[in-house]
């Protein structure tokens, strides 16, 4: 079976950075998965001392 990956980088928010919308996250991983996205990973950068600049999530589907 051959895959097909996709790597969305989503930025946090705040002077800091590290407040992040649930909400965008919930819409984005609804409509990729109806479009047979299926999430395998997801992780946060470090921005320094804790705080979190961009959250990366990655998806696959069969070709």
């Amino acid at each position: 079976m051959k895959w097909e990956y996709k790597t969305i980088k989503l930025a946090t928010k705040g002077f800091t950075g590290g407040k992040f919308d649930e909400t965008k996250l919930d819409k984005l991983l609804n409509e990729l998965g109806s479009q047979g996205w299926e999430l395998v990973s997801a992780f946060d950068t470090n921005q320094g001392y804790g705080e979190t600049r961009d959250v990366v999530v990655i998806f696959k589907r069969a070709q």
